[in-house]
């Protein structure tokens, strides 16, 4: 017991490292992004940093299952190479380049009225896709009737099926060339529409579907809250508002999971639908008149 319990603990240390660590990677590639491309262009380039990721989450899985069945550390050890290797590379690879303008670092407020939408569309995407991912395998145990090995399989399908989406349509935004808003929009009432089907679902793959079509409006709201936020900030803003935007996704994934199984106790189907009923609200929030689409 002693063990297990020391062991249990350095587990959680580690991941508690990883996650302080981790954190700083998504505020810096958009900072970056923020700061050397044009602000029509950021959507798209902030889009292609969403699908490296979801590639990631395809993929990590996957690895980490195969590495598995010769020995449960080796996946750590190999996946601690990684980023390991990606150090090394950007450290070669990725030269400093000259600002656009040279400025000094400036403090952003979260109050701040520019950030108002892009901090709550943020909170609002980050605590959906927790929520449906937290409650999606007790779905369906209790909804689907599937025995425990069937509904594991059936919710790894259905991650899977969110990591395939946000690819796809992280990658089609490159040829869209839409605005942030218009983004947000169009991709929050579609993901409303994936989740308040997957709240009906009585299958496996009709749930499949439904995750698919939820993943997709997020593939183009992740992005656009992002782009949103960099675009209405000043220059010695950016670093600040990564940073802003990035707290408002870490409060949307500590909420997402005590809310969601707290609404689960009520009903299965209320997870969904709650997150439905939010999106909607987010997609169908009126723009200011100035950047109406």
């Amino acid at each position: 017991l002693p063990s297990a319990t020391l062991a249990f603990v350095g587990l959680m240390f580690a991941r508690g490292l990883i996650g302080a660590f981790y954190a700083a990677l998504p505020v810096a590639g958009n900072a970056l992004i923020a700061d050397h491309v044009a602000p029509e262009r950021r959507a798209q380039s902030m889009a292609l940093l969403g699908a490296a990721n979801a590639v990631g989450l395809v993929l990590g899985p996957a690895l980490a299952a195969l590495l598995a069945r010769h020995s449960l550390s080796l996946p750590f050890f190999v996946l601690s190479v990684l980023p390991a290797s990606a150090f090394v590379v950007l450290l070669l690879k990725l030269k400093p380049a000259a600002l656009p303008q040279h400025h000094a670092p400036s403090a952003v407020r979260l109050g701040d009225r520019r950030l108002r939408r892009p901090l709550l569309v943020a909170f609002s995407a980050m605590l959906s896709v927790t929520v449906s991912q937290i409650t999606v395998g007790f779905f369906a145990l209790d909804r689907l009737n599937l025995n425990s090995t069937d509904a594991a399989q059936a919710a790894g399908i259905a991650l899977t099926a969110v990591g395939v989406a946000l690819i796809g349509s992280q990658l089609a935004l490159r040829r869209l060339q839409w605005p942030p808003l218009r983004m947000i929009r169009v991709g929050a009432s579609l993901s409303a529409l994936g989740f308040a089907c997957a709240a009906l679902a009585t299958t496996a793959p009709v749930l499949w579907l439904c995750f698919f079509i939820a993943a997709a409006g997020m593939g183009l709201v992740f992005p656009a809250f992002s782009a949103l936020a960099a675009n209405a900030m000043q220059a010695s803003e950016q670093g600040a508002t990564a940073g802003s935007i990035s707290a408002a996704q870490g409060m949307g994934a500590v909420v997402g999971p005590l809310a969601g199984t707290l609404v689960y106790a009520v009903d299965p189907r209320l997870p969904f639908l709650a997150v439905a009923v939010l999106l909607l609200a987010v997609g169908l929030w009126p723009a200011p008149p100035a950047t109406a689409d």
